[in-house]
């Protein structure tokens, strides 16, 4: 399940990217299978063991492109061990949510993007995750849990003022909103509640099956309650203003 258009991003063979915050992994693999030379960082030791543990799997298995790397790495996404201008593209997908001090991992992102690359931000979508909140209580009191709810005009704001462009923005996974807010309502530990198992169901078949009718009936109501926001974004280059 992807929330970022790589398309938009330009990803492919011999890009340099970061995917900071990459937890499980998903959207380092689908860069990884676009050719590039790819970094999955977190601070889960045990995520990035997986996630490497995938990057040989795809490898042995032809999966990519014979020129791509891959590799995964931990650390704090405050403190990011690179030097400046090190990655054509930087994702930080669904975790500046949940960062005490956002500003300074926006910093860090900005720091080591090249003049002239591509970023991608995603987070909860402001009034479907303003629902999620008036529901449980739960839902975001939890170690590592969600400390903010962003409005995109908030979060293009903090990541202007660090020196990025806004080039596009757009929404995804609407198909989940209704998931969540359900979890919420019924407890979000409360996985053998038949509507939430019913309904997570449904969100594991489309998944797999992708059929047209979801699919198209997801693209029309992302404007409306896609559950995140992406903001494509763009590092000036240094002789931008010659």
């Amino acid at each position: 399940m992807l929330t970022v258009d790589f398309d938009r991003l330009g990803v492919g063979p011999g890009t340099t990217a970061i995917d900071i915050g990459a937890g499980q992994g998903r959207h380092s693999f689908e860069m990884f299978r676009r050719g590039a030379d790819v970094v999955a960082f977190d601070m889960s030791e045990s995520d990035m063991a997986d996630v490497g543990e995938m990057f040989d799997a795809m490898m042995a298995e032809n999966q990519v492109p014979a020129s791509a790397k891959a590799r995964a790495e931990v650390g704090d996404a405050l403190r990011l061990p690179y030097a400046d201008d090190s990655f054509d593209v930087v994702l930080m997908s669904e975790i500046l949510e949940h960062i005490p001090s956002d500003e300074a991992a926006i910093s860090e992102m900005v720091r080591v993007l090249k003049p002239g690359g591509i970023a991608a931000v995603t987070v909860p979508r402001y009034w479907p995750e303003k629902v999620c909140w008036a529901l449980s209580d739960a839902y975001h009191e939890v170690e590592g849990g969600h400390v903010r709810i962003y409005k995109a005009s908030e979060l293009s704001g903090k990541l202007r003022d660090a020196g990025l462009e806004v080039t596009g923005t757009d929404h995804a996974h609407a198909l989940h909103a209704p998931y969540w807010w359900l979890k919420c309502a019924v407890g979000v530990e409360n996985n053998d509640n038949f509507l939430v198992k019913g309904y997570h169901q449904m969100l594991v078949w489309d998944m797999m099956s992708k059929p047209w009718l979801t699919v198209r009936g997801e693209q029309l109501l992302n404007p409306l309650i896609g559950k995140s926001v992406a903001l494509y974004l763009r590092k000036p280059s240094e002789n931008a203003d010659a």
